[in-house]
Parts: C-alpha cells; structure tokens; sequence
C-alpha cells in the first residue's frame, strides 16, 4: 500500500473511531434520562438540561475551534478534544447532584466541539473531490452505529451497573481512540498557517450565541426574552465584525458567495431543528407511557440509526453522481410524513408501529445527510475546510439546541416544572404530539431550503 492510500485509511479510521464517540455516549444517555431524573429527582426540564447544556456548549465554540485548527494544526486540535472529553466523563461519572451533571455535561460539550470541527475536515483534507462522498458516507455510518448501540447499550449497562457506567464506558472507548491517533497519523493540515485568530470575534460569538439559545430555552419568561433578544443583537453585531476583519473567524464572504454553501448550511440547521429531540421524546414515551425497561426501550430506538447505518454509504456514494439537492429534498420529504404520524402518538399506538416509524424515520434521515455533507464541503476551497465543517456542525448543534429548547418550551407550557408521574401523562402526551407536529412543519420548510441550493455536478440536475 502506497504512502497516499495508507494515509487516506488511517485519517479515515480515527475520523470513524472519533464519530462513533459522540453519538454513542449521547444516545446512551438518552435512555439513561428517566433514572438519573430518579436519581436526583429532577423535572422535566432539567432532565431536557441534561442533553441540552452539551449541545450548548458544543455549538458555542465550533467555529472558532473549527478556525483554530486551519491555523494551528487539525490533528492537534482533535487530540485535544478526545483528552477534553475523556477528562470531563470521568469527572461526570462521579457527579453527585443533576447541576454537578450538567456542570460537567457542559465541559465534555467543549471537548466535543474540538472533534465535531475537525474529523470531517481531516477526511476531506485527503480524499479527492471523486472519493469524498463516498469516504463522507463512512464517517456518517460511523455515527449513526455509535448512536444505533447506543441504546441498546447505554440500557443494558443501565439496567446491569447503573447510568453512572455509561461514563466510564465513554472514558474507556475515548482512551482507545486517543492512542489510535496517535499510533495511526503522523500528518498534520495546517491549510491557514501564519493566519491572525480573531480573538475579539471568537469572544463576541461565542457569549452572543450561548445567550441566544439559553434565552430560547427559557422563553417566554422575561428572563428568556432578555437574554434571546441580546444574543440575536450580539450575534448581529459579530456578522458585521467579521465582515471588516482581516483574518475573520467566521469568513461570512462563503454565505455571500456560495448559494450551495448558504442553503446546504440552512438545510441542516433546519432538518436537525426537527428530528434531534426525537429520540430524547420517544424514550420518555417508551418508558414512562409504555413502561418499558431501558433495555428494551433502547431495543426500539436502534431501528431509526441503524437504517441511517445501513443506507448512509450508499447515498454518500449516490451524491458523487446525482444533484446532492435532489437526493436530500426526497429525505426531507421522507422525514415529515414520519414525524406527522408521530403527531398522533397516544397510550394505545403499538409499540411495533413506533419501530416501523422509526425505521422510516431513519431511511429519510439517510436520504439527507450525506448528500448535504457532500455538498458542504464540496462548495468550499481546500482553505476553508475546517471553517466549513465548524459551521456544517454549528448548524447540527444549533439545530439540535433549537430542537430541545423547542421541546422545553412547550413542556413549561403544559406541565410546569414537574416530575413525570402518572398524574402527568395527559399533559405529555399532549406536549409530545404538539411537539411532533412543529418538527414535521419545519421538515416542511425545511424541503425548499434544500431545494433552492443549486448544484454542485455539472451536467446534473
């Protein structure tokens, strides 16, 4: 095996350890919810919290990680994430209050920033522009088999040592790809070297953001109004920061220019705004409507990631030959009729119907993310790889945030800060399915954003 494809598999394998990480340690703990809300008794707010102050934190510093590692290096950002990560399970696993939880929760979302903006860039910094769908397709399996095991796992390690192993499981994995870095690449990508990092914008974003989503969490109290409307203002005002700035942390020129980039982009924020609290909504049901055991509710869950495991490849692969824009539209379409039926959820809808849903849940899911990928990265110069895929994953956890502040809200609307018991179940279901059906509206909108990019191929339509 020449130098060249030696180097193409083991970016490609560390790329594939390090995706499988994130997603696995947040669907584990997604079916661990209901006991570690036992646990420390705590609403369903802070159980929402849980899952949400990581992807806050995440979201808050992917640009500027992603900009950090064109400059400073890719590899060593990456490295550092994974000891980042590591060092804050550990700490999780012996948290002793659900605020303690969330503390560290917060922490591992800034470790996770640093892999999110870098182990897409490291593979397409490799593999040529006829080969990165395909390879974009691996990684992307890789994630959705780390969030396909991570139920059934995160509740049979639930069930068998408690929600505490989940962490230490986390800990033992990520030590394993930490020395597979190290052992497999000796490369480093430093495509922006001797650039300025825009401190003074980094700063701006990241307090401007972390108050616009925290305020969307919390409306509408004044408190969140405050904080909402002060994060848009602060994030205005960086947009016109950035635009004077020499060396831009976010160079707003590739919205500007590339219609491919800015709708591609929209997309994404979109499609994740309606299907990443999914998972999060469907355990609680299985398990506090359907009375299932964390073990079998995770059963249930693996359907919807492992037809996206299944089917993620071939659309990568799909993506290189047709319009990226045709293949993701037919998975948005695929992803509203799916939340629409979950609309309808009740006490009554069978269990084996929620799997069937899940599964075609799963196959749009597939449809759509590997084709936008692609065509994410194939929108940009080489330069702005780490840039470009810091801001394809700011718009997954932008959107994963607004997907959960979307489910906190209307949960403060019709239940309050209280504990999901018995007396409780009306008002949560009526919750759930209000909630089903705003995700499948936005699955809507979401169609004509992927529609109006463009393309990509030429010759396609």
């Amino acid at each position: 095996m020449d130098a060249r494809a030696s180097l193409k598999r083991n970016t490609l394998l560390a790329a594939v350890m390090s995706s499988f990480l994130g997603p696995f340690t947040a669907s584990s703990v997604t079916v661990a919810l209901p006991r570690i809300g036992e646990h420390f008794s705590m609403d369903a707010i802070s159980l929402g919290w849980v899952a949400t102050a990581y992807l806050l934190s995440a979201a808050a510093f992917l640009v500027p990680v992603g900009r950090a590692s064109d400059i400073y290096g890719r590899k060593k950002v990456f490295l550092w994430g994974m000891v980042f990560i590591n060092l804050s399970s550990l700490l999780a696993a012996f948290s002793t209050s659900g605020t303690e939880l969330i503390l560290w929760r917060i922490v591992q979302g800034v470790g996770s920033s640093m892999i999110f903006g870098t182990g897409v860039t490291i593979v397409a910094s490799v593999y040529p522009a006829s080969e990165r769908g395909k390879a974009l397709g691996i990684v992307l399996t890789a994630v959705y088999v780390g969030v396909s095991s991570g139920p059934f796992i995160g509740g049979v390690l639930t069930d068998l040592l408690g929600w505490r192993s989940l962490f230490f499981t986390n800990v033992a994995i990520g030590m394993v790809v930490v020395v597979t870095i190290l052992w497999k690449i000796r490369e480093e990508w430093v495509e922006a070297k001797g650039e300025s990092f825009d401190v003074a914008g980094s700063i701006l974003y990241v307090v401007a953001f972390t108050a616009a989503m925290y305020g969307l969490t919390a409306l509408p109290s004044p408190k969140g109004i405050s904080f909402f409307s002060g994060g848009l203002l602060g994030l205005f005002l960086f947009g016109v920061w950035e635009l004077k700035v020499e060396h831009p942390v976010l160079d707003m020129r590739l919205f500007m220019n590339s219609r491919v980039f800015l709708f591609s982009n929209l997309a994404a924020l979109i499609n994740y705004s309606a299907t990443f609290a999914v998972t999060f909504l469907i355990s609680l049901y299985l398990q506090y409507i359907k009375r299932l055991s964390p073990q079998a509710a995770g059963l249930v869950l693996v359907s919807q990631p492992l037809m996206q495991a299944v089917l993620s490849t071939f659309t990568g692969r799909l993506s290189d030959r047709v319009e990226p824009r045709v293949v993701s539209s037919m998975g948005m379409v695929s992803l509203m009729v799916a939340l629409v039926f979950f609309g309808f959820l009740d006490e009554a809808t069978h269990t084996g119907l929620v799997v069937l849903n899940l599964l075609f849940l799963g196959f749009g899911f597939a449809l759509f993310v590997s084709p936008n990928t692609n065509a994410i990265m194939s929108s940009v110069d080489k330069k702005f790889y780490g840039v470009a895929s810091g801001t394809m994953a700011t718009m997954r956890v932008i959107g994963q945030t607004v997907s959960m502040g979307i489910v906190m809200f209307v949960f403060m609307l019709f239940m309050g800060r209280n504990q999901i018991t018995r007396q409780y179940y009306g008002q949560f279901l009526q919750s759930t399915k209000t909630i089903f059906f705003i995700f499948a509206f936005l699955s809507f909108l979401g169609i004509f954003a992927s529609l109006a990019r463009g393309r990509i191929h030429k010759g396609n339509g």
